[in-house]
């Protein structure tokens, strides 16, 4: 017995010993300071000196601010949730931190917003590991070339307008031209490639966002896309800080090794929150009340879209922003800055969009500077000079609605560019596969198509579509693999369309 009480006081004194020295001597310093002035989604703190450039601030009810304006008297705060609660007078705490989110596995197929909680009443999201949302983008010599194309299932963009992982290709864009739908096609065509897809949704309605995930489901894409949330109804720090945590959530993924396309819809709600919250924190306005650093936050948000090197995992993170103009106008402030920062940009014209031309990409202005690095060797060979040949096309057309006397040349000119026309029209929600745009392309460029009426174009597409998914079944991994169309490839191509049109009326 007495032996058993040693043991016990010794462990109990060993006890006692360990808490002491877990427990730091002498009395816990913390910085609190006090809230000076309250706005809708802004306030003021004194009294923190030792504060950080974008370190969170706890104020009361569980709110949180960041430190976005600092100087001697006071601190700027861009709230993170609404100010109601908030009075004058109430303590705010430093909390040693930057804004951060959960990311993992466990997002894919969640709607959360802009701080990682969930939306979408599926519980809680459990997830081990957290992420700043502000990040130094790869250095140089981390990155590798461009060279790994996107399908997107578009077939305008994919045969004129390539895109490559770890590209940042902009879609700009009137309102209502369908700038949502070429992303969302992007995302629907990434089944079978293995990327990760991320929506990210700035200042839209909650109607507008509850279409996209409907969208998404209904054609199984919701298992592997994470939407990310700042609703029009939301603060505008919440605004704010969207893009940046959806970033952070496809680093991990790029960072991982995995491929992530991620679109931000869209850039001009982002700059118009910031810029409310600017001119609240009575920073300097400058061309359209637009901050000076307007151009720096975004260029730091889509410069992590890279594609990195194998020795770092070989992950990519592909950027599909989003902005918005007015009557067309390019040359306006943020849409400029948006095309100098990336590699290329989809435009949408509206006057294509009253035509009923859809998708309304406007070839002639819609550029890729990544280029043919980014194609399929069978993209390269159909559709080379696919982009050039429609714009002399286009500039016929303009030209023969004067009445003028054309020759035969002319009018086989623009005979097929109206047919080229026809074959890039693409509904909504439904890509077209890799082997079924090389083959549409194929017979239009050779062709196969100038005896069909432009009326029945559309059918014989897609009655060269079925043929060839019949017959030609097994080229469509030759050319995902990297595989020319050679002779033999082009033959029996060109041989499926031929006796696919004989069934459509006016094709023979």
């Amino acid at each position: 017995m007495a032996d058993r009480l040693s043991t016990l006081a010794r462990r109990f004194g060993e006890a006692i010993s360990t808490a002491s020295a877990q427990t730091p001597k002498g009395p816990a310093v913390r910085e609190i300071g006090t809230v000076t002035s309250v706005g809708d989604a802004v306030a003021h703190v004194s009294g923190l000196r030792g504060v950080v450039a974008d370190e969170l601030i706890a104020l009361p009810g569980d709110l949180m601010g960041i430190a976005a304006s600092l100087s001697e008297e006071r601190i700027g705060l861009i709230l993170l949730g609404p100010s109601e609660g908030l009075t004058v007078g109430a303590e705010a705490r430093r909390t040693g931190r930057v804004v951060d989110v959960p990311v993992g596995e466990a997002y894919l197929g969640r709607i959360v917003d802009a701080l990682g909680r969930p939306l979408d009443g599926g519980g809680p999201i459990r997830c081990r590991r957290r992420q700043t949302i502000e990040r130094d983008a790869p250095k140089i010599m981390d990155r590798r070339p461009v060279n790994v194309p996107l399908q997107t299932g578009i077939k305008a963009v994919d045969a004129t307008v390539p895109i490559g992982r770890g590209q940042r290709e902009l879609i700009v864009g009137d309102r209502q031209t369908g700038k949502t739908a070429v992303a969302i096609d992007a995302i629907l065509n990434q089944a079978d490639s293995g990327v990760v897809s991320i929506y990210c949704a700035i200042g839209q309605r909650g109607a507008a966002v509850r279409r996209v995930a409907e969208r998404l489901r209904e054609h199984g894409a919701l298992g592997r896309t994470i939407i990310v949330v700042a609703s029009g109804e939301d603060p505008p720090g919440l605004q704010f800080v969207a893009p940046y945590a959806a970033t952070a959530i496809a680093e991990h993924f790029m960072r991982s090794g995995r491929d992530a396309l991620i679109v931000y819809d869209d850039l001009t709600r982002h700059a118009r929150a910031y810029r409310e919250l600017s001119l609240l924190l009575r920073r300097p306005p400058g061309r359209e009340a637009f901050p000076g650093d307007i151009f720096y936050v975004h260029a730091r948000l889509l410069e992590r879209a890279t594609q990195l090197r194998d020795e770092l995992g070989g992950g990519s993170m592909t950027a599909l922003p989003i902005v918005e103009t007015e009557a067309g106008n390019l040359s306006a402030y943020i849409p400029t800055n948006l095309i100098s920062i990336t590699d290329g940009q989809i435009y949408l014209s509206p006057e294509l969009f009253r035509k009923g031309l859809m998708p309304a990409i406007d070839i002639g202005l819609s550029v890729s500077r990544v280029g043919g690095d980014a194609q399929l060797p069978a993209y390269r060979a159909v559709a080379g000079d696919l982009k050039l040949a429609y714009s002399q096309f286009e500039e016929l057309e303009a030209f023969a609605r004067f009445g003028s006397r054309l020759d035969e040349d002319t009018r086989h000119q623009l005979e097929r560019g109206r047919r080229v026309r026809q074959v890039l029209r693409q509904d909504e929600n439904q890509p077209v596969p890799l082997l079924e745009q090389i083959a549409v392309l194929l017979a239009t460029t050779a062709g196969v198509l100038d005896e069909v009426p432009v009326s029945r174009v559309r059918a014989a597409e897609a009655a060269i579509r079925k043929r060839v998914r019949e017959d030609c079944s097994d080229l469509g991994e030759h050319f995902a693999s990297g595989g020319k169309v050679g002779a033999s490839e082009r033959e029996a191509i060109l041989s499926a369309a031929r006796a696919a049109i004989q069934d459509v009326p006016g094709g023979d």
